[in-house]
């Protein structure tokens, strides 16, 4: 039996009748959880040196290639190119088994294809709507499992557990344990969720509208893995409409609030930006605290994410910036891409996405200007 998101399970509101059911009837796959990202870069010794502050291992390093790892058993959870600029080359989901990577291909009229030997394993290359590069792959050789950040001992309400003994986090990276999700923006977005959804199995946990225009459909969407009764996280996937396809963020988890927060004063004592945090979210309610690497790639610590299983239908709300959070500062300007820095950027693709055709008009415009204050 689903459970309804009316009855406050996890959000105020439920869908109405006739809205986006957010799962397919009858998808292709169902992919278990995400692989890795895939970024080009032309410095590879300061994109390494970041990685390193921020948590991850060097899995394989070379003069043209960087695999960082997290502690969890399983691949390289980001793969870094050489090359001559600066961009976001794709994402690589994970398939039960080689036979769904077949299946997947026959049904896309492509083919699989072997993995470098280094990650090992069957891969089939895809597209999205938007033109983002996807990859689903499987037989993937899994890398041991590293020690973890020891857990602390906490003493909560009338509860003391600790006695005699002091609480001293280390200011030390945060161990990354693993790549929990990745934020698109796509020009056409219902289309790409469709795709989503119809070829991965991927399910919708929460939807977003623009504030007064919820008759026009969901503008964002938090996307799990349908894993059955195995509960899966809150997002794997979330997707927006925007005025162009591209990467956003992604998240990283740490083992708890102690690790987050040493591991960020780890970062600023290094110089590194942080863009927002910290602060705990509405959807999804994971901890988290955003970083900025040295190319500019945004990307997030988090902790004490929800995990859902399949029962749980999609909750709707407004898409606004002071519901990105329950608690913490107000999202900042470079969060929101609306600093100066980003400004002449954000309107050039602006001008660009309304001359183009997608599902980007001059209301969506107004609905996406109206987030940021709302």
């Amino acid at each position: 039996m689903r459970i309804g998101a009316h009855n406050n399970v996890h959000s105020e509101q439920g869908a109405l009748r006739g809205e986006h059911p957010g799962r397919s009837r009858n998808p292709v796959i169902k992919v278990h959880d995400l692989a890795w990202l895939e970024f080009e870069k032309p410095d590879l010794v300061a994109a390494e040196a970041f990685a390193q502050a921020f948590g991850f291992q060097t899995v394989a390093r070379t003069a043209d290639e960087l695999h960082l790892r997290g502690a969890d058993a399983g691949a390289p959870c980001v793969l870094i190119r050489r090359g001559p600029q600066t961009r976001f080359r794709g994402v690589a989901f994970i398939a039960p088994d080689a036979v769904d990577v077949h299946t997947l291909a026959e049904a896309n009229r492509t083919a699989a294809e072997p993995l470098p030997e280094s990650l090992g394993g069957l891969s089939v290359q895809l597209t999205d709507p938007g033109g983002i590069p996807v990859k689903v792959v499987a037989g993937l050789h899994e890398l041991p499992e590293l020690p973890a950040q020891p857990p602390h001992t906490f003493n909560v309400g009338r509860e003391a557990v600790r006695v005699n003994a002091t609480q001293r986090p280390p200011r030390t990276p945060a161990v990354v344990q693993r790549l929990g999700h990745v934020v698109m923006q796509s020009a056409k977005y219902l289309e790409a969720l469709n795709w989503y959804l119809d070829n991965l199995g991927l399910i919708v946990s929460d939807f977003l509208y623009f504030p007064g225009q919820r008759g026009r459909g969901p503008t964002m969407s938090f996307i799990r893995c349908d894993r059955g009764s195995v509960p899966s996280d809150h997002h794997t996937l979330a997707l927006a409409l925007g005025p162009a396809s591209r990467y956003v963020h992604s998240a990283y988890q740490v083992s708890d609030l102690d690790a987050l927060a040493a591991g960020g004063e780890y970062l600023c004592d290094r110089g590194y930006f942080r863009s927002w945090g910290i602060g705990r979210h509405i959807q999804g309610s994971q901890l988290f605290d955003y970083w900025r690497d040295p190319d500019g790639f945004l990307v997030e610590h988090f902790a004490d994410g929800d995990m859902f299983d399949d029962t749980l239908e999609p909750g709707w709300a407004p898409f606004t910036a002071s519901g990105l959070a329950q608690w913490g500062p107000p999202a900042t300007a470079d969060f929101l891409g609306t600093s100066p820095k980003h400004a002449r950027h954000e309107v050039i693709s602006m001008i660009t996405g309304l001359r183009e055709k997608n599902e980007f008009d001059v209301k969506r415009l107004i609905g996406l200007l109206k987030v940021a204050t709302s």
